[in-house]
């Protein structure tokens, strides 16, 4: 069954000028907040920046998690690796790239403690693959970390701005109960593709969703305002049964009313949902 979830931070001020980063002051309230809104899901979000005192990172912090996940009735299917897009060990020197490898590798214990099963990693902007060299060391890594990832029941998602026929290329040199693709409406919507050829080359594949909406080549607006074609999305993923998650990643409230923006975006989801009888 299709839950709804939203990108956490959403329903926190954005007092560093960032569209995304983990709300290092209010994580804890976003539990209260969500479950007034009705969401059944949050997903966590991590950053290089102090990584290991985000409290996914720490004993304490995971038996808070779990504290307030059962509480508020909101579970943590999934989580974005921002701090693998910031600092990416497929483009680093030796040195430093041990170390992220590291990180990685505690990032994935640490989710499987508290349930996470699927890890986003964003191959896009700073953590884009432009060279042969670092798609080979990216794989060559995960590969090599196999039997961890099975062991910890958790999934690779990768975000990318590859074409089509490229991601499709790139997801199935991996075997699909490990790895798999994280589809953000809005990038591709702001890269220009076609949610048709996208879906029909790599749609089973897709375990978890990003909504949000973007102009061609542009920024993050809302839900609506921008070359998102959701109807195309919605029913195209409901054309190959699409169960898995939709989580709300849509641009911020200007006016600072986080839950009155958050509660329009899956009004608009749910709309979408209906109509293909999801």
């Amino acid at each position: 069954m299709n839950k709804i979830g939203f990108m956490q931070g959403r329903l926190s001020h954005n007092d560093d000028g960032k569209i995304q980063s983990f709300p290092k002051d209010n994580w804890d309230n976003e539990f209260c907040e969500g479950k007034k809104l009705n969401f059944d899901l949050i997903e966590w979000t991590l950053d290089f920046e102090e990584i290991y005192k985000n409290p996914l990172m720490t004993k304490d912090g995971q038996k808070k998690i779990l504290a307030l996940s059962n509480k508020y009735l909101i579970e943590i299917h999934s989580l974005t690796g921002d701090c693998f897009m910031q600092n990416p060990f497929w483009k680093s020197n030796e040195n430093n790239k041990k170390y992220l490898e590291k990180l990685f590798v505690d990032v994935v214990n640490c989710s499987s403690s508290i349930g996470i099963r699927y890890i986003v990693v964003p191959l896009v902007d700073n953590g884009r693959i432009s060279k042969k060299i670092e798609e080979l060391n990216l794989k060559s890594f995960l590969i090599k970390n196999l039997e961890l990832f099975r062991s910890k029941k958790v999934c690779i998602l990768f975000e990318s701005d590859f074409n089509p026929q490229k991601l499709k290329r790139f997801i199935n040199d991996l075997p699909n109960d490990i790895f798999g693709i994280n589809y953000d409406v809005g990038n591709s919507a702001s890269m220009g593709f076609n949610p048709i050829d996208e879906i029909n080359s790599y749609g089973k594949r897709i375990y978890n969703v990003h909504l949000k909406d973007r102009e061609y080549k542009g920024n993050t607006v809302n839900f609506g305002d921008g070359d998102a074609n959701f109807d195309l999305v919605f029913k195209h993923l409901k054309k190959i049964s699409y169960e898995n998650n939709f989580i709300i990643q849509g641009a911020r409230a200007k006016d600072k009313d986080h839950s009155k923006t958050l509660k329009f975006y899956k009004k608009f989801t749910l709309n979408f949902l209906n109509k293909y009888c999801f």
